[in-house]
């Protein structure tokens, strides 16, 4: 009869041993970790990117952490900001500042991938409206003093057409087919139709008091302006470049559609400003007004999370409050200390169009 007795690391039985995995431990230890980082990559999160007037900077903010991802320095009187389609840079509008006596009159090129400015684009006087063409290939921003639209050749980074527009071009959208860009002309009361393939304005539609931002919908068939003068939104149809509806809305300057095309989210003044804010939710196939949220601070620009779930609206004092979609209602606010937004400029990137932001 085989005696068994105990032994430091393992039962001796009879005069065999069997063998004790010594790594076991160790391998559900590294396992643990694998899946822990695993699950802190898998972490839903966004950039936003937020230029600050007064600071000559963009800031970027993490949407999962609500803290600052950079700080990056670009010219004077940063204003506005888009995107890239593919994510890869942030194109930013530098105006000026202290009353005119820092001045850039320039577009930084940001590549997204290290925060840093890798170009910077002479344009022409104060540009302001940024926005990128479909394929990524060019961009088009609106210079307000100089009354025209500089189209930068985003592979050379130089300007490769300048075209005269109406008065005081503000906002700018850019078709969903990438053939025509949409100018919100704020001195003259119109919208001014680009031809993207040959540069050259095609159509000038009279619009509301004052517009100063442009959307289109996903499907291209509607654009939104944002009058801020007549406190209204002009709803045109694209093929015939016709006003076919106006809602009104208590100051709007800027407008945001959700990727599904159902909703316009426009950033308005509301009854209380200059001390809060307010955006109003327009039903897009029946341009009636079906939500209205209240923000604190004097709202200036908005911005709809690729996935659609959230609004990101940012305040001139830089505060940014998140808005659920499916709610309609304030889930987040964002203090960023020392940031000016005053020109309403604010951008979502996300890794792709499904990304989840938060």
């Amino acid at each position: 009869m085989h005696k068994s007795k105990c032994r430091f690391g393992g039962w001796k039985i009879g005069n065999q041993t069997p063998k004790v995995d010594w790594l076991r431990p160790t391998r559900y230890i590294l396992l643990f970790f694998i899946l822990t980082i695993a699950s802190i990559s898998a972490v839903a999160q966004c950039d936003v990117y937020l230029p600050s007037r007064e600071s000559d900077a963009v800031y970027v903010f993490n949407s999962a952490t609500d803290g600052v991802a950079a700080i990056i320095p670009v010219g004077h009187g940063p204003w506005g900001v888009a995107v890239s389609p593919n994510g890869s840079f942030a194109y930013i509008t530098n105006t000026n500042r202290a009353n005119g006596l820092l001045v850039s009159n320039s577009v930084s090129v940001i590549d997204t991938s290290t925060y840093h400015v890798v170009a910077t684009i002479p344009v022409d006087s104060y540009p302001v409206g940024v926005a990128s063409t479909p394929s990524g290939a060019f961009a088009y921003v609106t210079n307000y003093v100089s009354n025209t639209v500089s189209v930068i050749n985003t592979a050379t980074n130089v300007v490769t057409a300048t075209i005269a527009v109406g008065t005081n071009p503000w906002g700018v959208a850019i078709a969903p087919s990438g053939n025509f860009a949409y100018v919100t002309n704020y001195g003259s009361n119109t919208i001014s139709v680009i031809n993207t393939a040959t540069n050259a304005v095609v159509g000038t539609i009279a619009v509301g008091i004052g517009p100063d931002a442009v959307a289109i919908t996903p499907n291209g068939n509607f654009a939104y302006v944002a009058n801020y003068g007549s406190k209204s939104v002009s709803v045109l149809n694209t093929s015939t470049n016709t006003v076919v509806a106006t809602v009104a809305v208590s100051g709007p300057r800027a407008v945001a559609i959700t990727p599904n095309g159902n909703f316009a989210y426009v950033v308005d003044d509301g009854t209380y400003y200059p001390t809060s804010g307010e955006v109003t939710v327009v039903n897009v196939a029946t341009n009636t007004v079906v939500a209205t949220v209240s923000v604190g601070g004097s709202t200036r620009g908005g911005a709809i999370t690729p996935d659609g779930a959230f609004a990101y609206v940012v305040s001139y004092s830089g505060d940014i409050s998140v808005i659920s979609t499916a709610t309609n209602t304030i889930v987040d606010t964002i203090h960023a200390a020392g940031v000016t937004n005053e020109g309403g400029g604010v951008a979502v990137r996300a890794d792709t169009p499904a990304s989840k932001c938060r």
